[in-house]
C-alpha cells in the first residue's frame, strides 16, 4: 500500500456507528482549520473599538490630569 492508498483514520478497538465517525472527523478537521488559521495568523479579530473596554481606562499620556476639588468647576472648562 502506498502513503496515498492508506486510510486516515483507522478504528482500533470498537465499533462505531456512521455518527461517531462523523463526529470525529467533524471535530479533526475545526482542529485542523484553527492550526491553520493560527499558523497563517488569522486568529480572532480584534474587538471593534465601541467594543473594547480598555477605552474605558483613562490614561495620563500626553494630556495633564483634570484638577479635583475646590475650584474644579472652574479649570473643567479650561483647555488641559
Amino acid at each position: 500500500m502506498t502513503a496515498e492508498a492508506k486510510p486516515f483514520l483507522q478504528v482500533v478497538r470498537g465499533d462505531p456507528t456512521a455518527e461517531e465517525v462523523a463526529a470525529l472527523v467533524a471535530v479533526l478537521t475545526a482542529r485542523a482549520a484553527a492550526a491553520a488559521a493560527a499558523r497563517d495568523g488569522g486568529g480572532p479579530a480584534r474587538p471593534s473599538r465601541w467594543a473594547d473596554r480598555s477605552r474605558l481606562v483613562r490614561g495620563t499620556a500626553g494630556r495633564a490630569l483634570r484638577p479635583s476639588g475646590p475650584g474644579a468647576w472652574r479649570a473643567s472648562a479650561l483647555p488641559g
